[in-house]
């Protein structure tokens, strides 16, 4: 058998979307699994939108994510010869027609339909021209589409994800295939594209079902036999509506800078209308890989949630070695304004475990590395208000005792000893030592063991934040 060829088909017209991206691994996956080819276009046949730096945005979200194609990138907007060359031979075959009708014609027969209260729709018997007037425009040279002449048989197809979808030829309109310009729309470039790229299984979004009669139409006429399509659900919003940048992130670019990991964001992905048959949440890659397949992809659209996303990226982060954050962190760093100048191993390995993206680690590590970037969060203030008193006491007390530890024995091991000592010279509470410096250091009341803490921030700076955390 010939190993299947498969394709991922953006627009550079905007961001790489999550529906994007999860199609492109959809396609990469099932490339992996059968041992195929995943072929990368860029269909950029809208002049006034398509942009350099939209492409390069496409080629750096599926960079990040790990999807690396076997062909490509090709650009649609080179092969419009080949596209008008087809359209040009349906037109020669009996297949498709040139129609002169004007945009002020097209729309008084819509306006006819409108007053009949019935939608318009493209019939040649209804809106074509007398024949001698046809010839006349002809001849003159005026300006033409041409139409497919769509069948008014059943067009069905077996969807690998669908199963047996059917809709009838006579419901559907004599679309353009060329524009009065010569150039090719959609659904006529994007099959004579699969044709030239012998691409056998076409795995895409829900929302094309309504192509695809018109497409295997254009396929047969063409004389091939159409590939296996593959409609993959749509991904909702947890409100139930289609994902929008105005509800939500919706940029693969988006995601990587709120510190999610391109691993995560692979498994999150996969699992958005695709089950592979267990009730594992954290699959890796090459299980991913091994146990993809079309049939497993669910009917039903899926809902994106940003919490489980998080969730799941924590999970990727507490098994993910110190040395592979370095890099992560110190981007994200960067886009806080912080300048680090320390080794960053240790303040990961000491937060990584309570966060669950690289920008709350960043975040975590900033307040550390800058006492400016001290809040303090409302559970301190409420902890602040139960000790009354002893808050200040107490973080004076451990002043005193810090303050006699030398640069040398500042490390956790020894604090710790000071600190619980400190707790048993006063019939304290060891929480009610740790809390307030916990608090004087980071505006919060929870992070890695105070003794930890201490050590990542320094004695110096550790004790200019403890005295100055004692109320007036």
């Amino acid at each position: 058998m010939t190993a299947p060829r498969v394709r991922f088909a953006p627009s550079p017209t905007g961001y790489l979307h999550v529906g994007g991206a999860r199609t492109a691994l959809f396609n990469w996956l099932y490339a992996r699994r059968t041992g195929g080819v995943f072929v990368l276009r860029i269909e950029d046949t809208d002049k006034e939108r398509s942009t350099d730096a939209h492409t390069q945005v496409i080629l750096d979200g599926l960079s990040w994510l790990g999807i690396t194609w076997d062909e490509g990138p090709y650009f649609q907007g080179a092969c419009a010869d080949r596209h008008r060359t087809d359209a040009e031979w349906l037109l020669a075959a009996g297949h498709a027609y040139k129609d002169f009708l004007t945009s002020d014609e097209l729309d008084a027969e819509r306006a006819k339909a409108k007053a009949l209260g019935a939608p318009f729709r493209y019939e040649r018997a209804k809106c074509d021209l007398p024949a001698a007037e046809r010839a006349r425009r002809e001849a003159a040279g005026l300006p033409y589409t041409v139409r497919f002449a769509m069948p008014q048989e059943e067009i069905a197809w077996d969807d690998a994800v669908h199963g047996r979808i059917s809709w009838q030829g006579s419901d559907l309109d004599d679309f353009i295939i060329l524009r009065s310009d010569g150039s090719a729309i959609y659904n006529m470039a994007v099959v004579s594209d699969d044709i030239a790229m012998r691409i056998t299984h076409v795995i895409r979004g829900d929302d094309h079902i309504s192509n695809t009669p018109k497409q295997i139409a254009l396929y047969q006429a063409l004389g091939h036999e159409p590939p296996v399509f593959a409609h993959v659900p749509m991904i909702l919003g947890t409100d139930g509506k289609k994902l929008s940048k105005r509800r939500a992130a919706a940029a693969v670019g988006d995601y990587q800078d709120l510190g999610i990991l391109p691993a995560a964001m692979r498994n999150f992905l996969a699992l958005l209308g695709w089950s592979p048959g267990g009730n594992e949440e954290i699959i890796p890659q090459t299980e991913m890989i091994a146990r993809f397949s079309l049939e497993h992809i669910q009917k039903k659209a899926a809902v994106f949630d940003p919490i489980k996303l998080e969730w799941m990226n924590g999970q990727y982060l507490s098994l993910l070695p110190v040395v592979e954050l370095l890099d992560p962190v110190q981007r994200q760093l960067e886009m806080l304004g912080v300048s680090t100048g320390r080794d960053l191993a240790p303040l990961i390995d000491a937060v990584k475990a309570r966060s669950r993206t690289v920008t709350h680690i960043a975040e975590q590590i900033a307040v550390r590395l800058d006492a400016t970037r001290i809040v303090r969060d409302a559970k301190a203030e409420q902890l602040i208000a139960k000790l009354g008193d002893r808050f200040a006491v107490n973080l004076k007390l451990a002043h005193e005792s810090l303050a006699a530890c030398d640069a040398v024995n500042w490390h956790a091991a020894f604090l710790e000893g000071i600190l619980k000592q400190l707790a048993e010279s006063f019939g304290a509470k060891l929480g009610d030592v740790m809390q307030p410096i916990r608090i004087a250091l980071t505006g919060g009341t929870v992070s890695e063991p105070v003794p930890e803490l201490l050590t990542a921030v320094g004695r110096d700076e550790s004790l200019t934040r403890i005295a100055g955390a004692i109320p007036g």
